[in-house]
């Protein structure tokens, strides 16, 4: 026995790398690949394709990472991190169904020694012992046979790390759509993939915490509201609407030849047809519409910790609420009465968690009247959020037939994803249509204005391409090129001096982007403060 274990098996680096990427890709994988086969339907030759492409682009990409630690001999070190990773997370997945994330790695550090105890079991141990502290007391126990011709080893490392990134490529030019349907529509997926679902967790949590532990910014300490809007009896009610994935190609007001605004045609607001977004992703675009940092010069991580839009409105006394109807603010309204509305699980209007746009308005029109001081409400919408967009409008608003109703938004024709997406934006043209009939509603108690504008844009098969998310100096402009309006009451427009026809001249010439919206609501408000730039503001140059 002991003779057997003094005898190491020798091998090449390039096998000993070949052997535990093909491990890791293929055994510590199972609970992504179970959960593949299940919301993949392998009903077909292209989906079996897409399937079994999935082990090939894992198996590359772990043959690309080991190859290139071989470089500085630490292979092993790798090789034994990513084992550990990969079978710890792939036991709990299958044991318990939970989801490798950063709150996970949070629950994990907060763990008591006692909780530790009472999750191990007979079964957990043997599990773990068999897939992976067997297999990094292999990855140890076998010895690298040194190189003799030192040159011709590196240039087969070389060559396995180039054709591992051609594999990637190829499945990529074949399949990117299948895989940008899946995995979008099933967030959580990429959660269960090994190793990356551990590091990415962790590294979330690392960057989540480190932001969490920097002093909050202030800025604006300076900010008040201008007299002439203080000191009249009548208080002042402004509805900012943060859309959701509404491409501004797919709106009528800007020339679209569907009729998809059809209520808003008749509100008498002004479109601005040339507007681009921040980002092409709701994590990027929405923190950076409400900080006071232009595109150009945006830093996320500033922006994590420092104050924006909202807190100064805030500061300058005028009272704040913030509806949820999208998954979270991604930090904005962090420090402002906020609510999620999909909790409420109204019938009719939520299924499964996720709710009509329509939720955003519950309560709403009590809590106006209960309001004794000047008020911003953002309503932050679902909008037109794919790939199930089927889902994002109750059936009365299915106008645009034939529609895709499935999340392989791939599978569908042009013509039936393009009416499915035009229904979405038929109901974003009610959901603001609303807000603008409440407002009016309120006129003898408040003077009224609303603003609508989208995070980002959307692909609608354009290319190839779908969804959005893209890098923004690649993305499509149908990614960036966003709709964003204004409706302001006539008591609005008398009272502060604005020239609705000067607006409208403007908005037609002028280009726009998101960086406007932190100046022109605090124009909109009559917020005064340092932060306030008055070449940003859309209302500056047409008021009296």
């Amino acid at each position: 026995m002991l003779s057997c274990l003094r005898y190491r098996p020798t091998v090449s680096r390039l096998t000993y790398i070949l052997f535990f990427a093909l491990y890791i890709a293929l055994a510590l994988n199972v609970a992504f690949y179970r959960q593949a086969w299940a919301l993949l339907p392998v009903n077909t030759l292209h989906n079996a394709l897409v399937f079994f492409t999935m082990p090939l682009v894992a198996f590359s990409v772990m043959l690309f990472c080991l190859t290139l630690a071989s470089f500085l001999r630490l292979e092993k070190v790798l090789a034994t991190l990513f084992i550990l990773l990969s079978a710890s997370a792939q036991y709990f997945i299958l044991t318990f169904g939970v989801i490798i994330d950063r709150s996970m790695i949070t629950n994990i550090l907060d763990t008591t020694p006692a909780e530790s105890f009472a999750l191990m079991s007979g079964k957990m141990i043997l599990t773990l012992l068999f897939t992976a502290v067997l297999f990094v007391a292999l990855a140890w126990w076998i010895k690298i046979k040194p190189a003799t011709r030192k040159w011709r080893e590196a240039g087969l490392r070389a060559g396995a790390i180039l054709a591992s990134i051609l594999l990637i490529a190829v499945v990529a030019l074949l399949f990117y759509k299948d895989y940008a349907s899946l995995f979008r529509n099933n967030k959580e997926l990429v959660k269960s993939l090994n190793p990356s679902n551990s590091i990415t967790a962790i590294n979330s949590w690392y960057v989540h915490n480190k932001m969490d532990n920097l002093p909050l910014v202030h800025i604006g300490e300076d900010a008040k509201q201008k007299a002439v809007m203080k000191n009249e009896p009548r208080k002042n009610l402004t509805i900012l609407i943060v859309g959701e994935t509404s491409r501004a190609e797919n709106f009528s007001l800007g020339g679209y030849s569907r009729e998809t605004n059809p209520r808003l045609a008749q509100d008498n607001v002004i479109y601005l047809p040339k507007t681009a977004s921040c980002g092409t992703a709701t994590a990027v675009s929405v923190p950076c519409m409400f900080s006071n940092m232009p595109r150009a010069h945006y830093d996320d991580q500033l922006a994590h910790h420092q104050e924006g839009l909202l807190d100064i409105v805030q500061r300058a006394g005028i009272h704040v609420q913030w509806n949820e109807n999208d998954g979270g603010c991604k930090g904005v309204c962090e420090r402002v009465p906020h609510k999620d509305m999909t909790v409420l699980n109204l019938p009719g209007q939520c299924i499964n968690g996720e709710c009509y746009d329509e939720v955003l308005f519950h309560d709403l029109e009590k809590e106006i009247d209960q309001l004794n001081s000047d008020g911003l409400i953002v309503l932050h919408t679902i909008g037109s959020h794919g790939p199930t967009y089927y889902n994002r409008y109750p059936p009365a608003f299915r106008r645009f037939t034939p529609t895709c109703d499935t999340n392989e938004i791939q599978s569908c024709s042009q013509e039936q994803l393009v009416n499915t997406y035009d229904n979405t934006v038929l109901y974003v043209d009610y959901i603001v249509d609303k807000a603008i009939k409440l407002l009016q509603s309120k006129q003898d108690k408040f003077t009224t204005s609303l603003v609508y504008l989208s995070d980002h844009g959307e692909s609608l098969g354009e290319n190839g391409i779908y969804l959005h998310g893209l890098p923004y100096s690649i993305a499509p402009e149908t990614q960036k090129h966003v709709p964003m309006l204004l409706w302001l009451s006539d008591d609005y427009k008398k009272r502060y001096g604005v020239n609705y026809d000067c607006l409208k001249k403007q908005a037609t010439q002028n280009d726009y982007s998101q960086d406007n919206l932190f100046s022109t609501m605090l124009g909109i408000l009559g917020v005064e403060t340092s932060e306030y730039r008055p070449t940003d503001d859309i209302l500056s140059t047409c008021r009296g």
